[in-house]
C-alpha cells in the first residue's frame, strides 16, 4: 500500500488552562496548562487531535510523493501511521477510499491552502440562538465592550484637508437614498412575478455571452467579476412568489429560468429560511431569499492556488448583493444581505460540496410591513 499526507494540513497548538490543585495546595501557582495539537484538514471538514508521535510522522511525510506504508512504519512506527490513516490525515492509494476521494476533490479544485482552511473552518452548522449565536443591541455592546472606535478617522490636520463641492442631486440618488436594510418584512405579501423576474435577471442574469477562446465563454453581467468569470450562482428560496411554487430553485443566468430543486410548503420554506440565516428571524418573512454560492473551479481555473482568488469570490458576492439591493429599492422594497448563515445546512439542502461550491451569503427582499419591531436605518431618519 502506498500512502502520503493529505493535500492541505495546518497544525494548531491549543493551550487548555485548568486549576493545578497540587500546586495550589503547596502555595504555588493555581493554574496549569495542557498542550494539545489540533490538525485542521479541509478535506475532512473537522478538527482532529494528534499526539507527538503522529505529529512527527506528519512532518516527515510529504503530500505529493507516495511512499510504501512499510517504509513509513519503519521510520515512524506502525501505530502512528495506522492512527493517521484512520483519522484521514494520511491517505492511501486504494481505489474507493472515501478519504482519498475527498482529498482528490480538494487537490482538483486548485485551492490556495490557507483559503481552503479559512473557508471550511469558518462555516456554520446548525448555529442558532440556543446553540451559541447572539445578536446583542448597541446598548448591550457598549455596556460589555465599551464605546466603539470612532466611525471616522483623520489622517491629516483639518486645515490641510481639501474640502470638495457638494454633489448635485441626480436620478440615481433617488434610488440610493431610499436604499436600506429591511428587518420588518410583510409576512403575508406576495412578490409579483414580474418584479422577481427583473430582480433575478438584472442582478444575476447574463446580458450577453462572448467566446474569448475556443470553448471558453464568459458572461456579461451588470456587476463586475474577477477575470470576467462570474462564478457565483444564485439559488432561490421562493416562499411567496407569484406563480412559483414554494421551494428551492437554481437560477439559470443565460436561460433566465428557475430550475426546480426541492418542492416545499410555506412551513418548510420558513423553517429552512430560519436555519439558513442562523435564527435572524427578522429576515425570515421576506418572500424571496437568494443563496449566493461560488463554483470555485470556475474562478480557480484561472487563479490556480492564487493568494487573492478566494477574496475575489467574496467580492463577487458583494457586488451581486448590492446590485440586488438597488433593484429591490427601485421596485419600492427593502432588501438584506447577511453572511451570518449556516453554510452546512444550505449545502445539505442544495446538494452542494463545500470544496466545490462555496456558500458565501444570503440575500432577500420583499414589501415592508410598515411596523418597526426591529431598527431600520433609513435616510429620512
Amino acid at each position: 500500500m502506498l500512502i502520503r499526507r493529505c493535500a492541505v494540513l495546518y497544525i494548531d497548538p491549543r493551550e487548555d488552562l485548568d486549576v493545578d490543585w497540587p500546586s495550589l495546595f503547596s502555595g504555588e501557582g493555581a493554574l496549569g496548562a495542557t498542550m494539545r495539537w489540533m490538525a485542521l484538514a479541509p478535506h475532512l471538514g473537522r478538527e482532529v487531535e494528534v499526539d507527538a508521535a503522529e505529529l512527527a510522522a506528519l512532518g516527515g511525510l510529504g503530500q505529493t510523493l507516495w511512499v510504501e506504508r512499510a517504509v513509513a512504519e519503519r521510520r515512524f512506527g506502525p501505530d502512528p501511521v495506522a492512527s493517521l490513516l484512520d483519522k484521514g490525515l494520511l491517505v492511501g492509494d486504494e481505489a474507493g477510499d472515501h478519504v482519498r476521494e475527498r482529498d482528490d476533490v480538494l487537490r482538483s479544485q486548485y485551492w490556495r491552502p490557507l483559503s481552503a482552511a479559512a473557508h471550511i473552518f469558518s462555516r456554520w452548522d446548525a448555529m442558532a440562538v440556543e446553540t451559541g449565536i447572539q445578536f446583542p443591541t448597541f446598548e448591550q455592546l457598549v455596556e460589555s465592550n465599551g464605546t466603539p472606535p470612532d466611525p471616522t478617522i483623520e489622517r491629516c490636520p483639518g486645515e490641510a484637508a481639501i474640502h470638495l463641492p457638494v454633489p448635485e442631486r441626480v436620478r440615481l440618488d433617488d434610488t440610493l437614498f431610499k436604499r436600506y436594510t429591511g428587518r420588518n418584512f410583510d409576512r403575508n405579501a406576495v412578490l409579483p412575478l414580474a418584479t422577481a423576474s427583473r430582480l433575478l435577471q438584472r442582478a444575476f442574469g447574463s446580458q450577453f455571452e462572448r467566446e474569448m477562446a475556443p470553448g471558453a465563454f464568459v458572461l456579461k453581467k451588470v456587476s463586475p467579476s474577477a477575470g470576467g468569470l462570474h462564478p457565483v450562482e444564485a439559488y432561490v428560496l421562493a416562499q411567496r412568489v407569484e406563480g412559483v411554487s414554494p421551494g428551492l430553485y437554481h437560477y439559470h443566468p443565460v436561460r433566465h429560468a428557475l430550475e426546480p430543486l426541492t418542492a416545499m410548503d410555506t412551513t418548510q420554506t420558513a423553517a429552512l429560511a430560519l436555519r439558513a440565516v442562523a435564527d435572524q428571524e427578522w429576515f425570515v418573512d421576506a418572500p424571496m431569499l437568494v443563496v449566493l454560492a461560488a463554483r470555485v473551479e470556475r474562478n480557480f481555473w484561472k487563479y490556480r492556488n492564487h493568494a487573492k482568488a478566494y477574496r475575489a469570490l467574496l467580492l463577487d458576492a458583494g457586488h451581486l448583493s448590492q446590485t440586488f439591493y438597488l433593484l429591490a429599492t427601485e421596485a419600492g422594497m427593502p432588501a438584506f444581505v447577511t453572511a451570518a448563515i449556516n453554510e452546512a445546512d444550505l449545502e445539505g439542502a442544495l446538494g452542494l460540496d463545500p470544496l466545490r461550491d462555496a456558500v458565501i451569503a444570503v440575500c432577500g427582499c420583499g414589501p415592508a410591513s410598515g411596523a418597526q419591531k426591529m431598527v431600520e436605518l433609513r435616510y429620512e431618519d
